[in-house]
């Protein structure tokens, strides 16, 4: 997700469990390992962010 570091303010990476891995975006879950039984895609994290951010905020590259 380096693409949007310009418009990230935060990152926090919360230890867990068993395997768990979830993103969640402004108190929304919006990634869940847990609940989909697999590991992200390549680029799946990345177009879910770019979908919450919008088509107006340019990727960094």
């Amino acid at each position: 997700m380096g693409s949007y570091q310009h418009v990230i303010s935060g990152l926090t990476l919360i230890p867990s469990r068993g395997g768990v891995f979830e993103v969640i975006i402004n108190d929304q879950l919006v990634f869940s390992k847990k609940e989909l039984k697999r590991h992200a895609e390549i680029g799946e994290l990345e177009a879910i962010l770019e979908k919450l951010v919008g088509p107006d905020v340019p990727k960094y590259e």
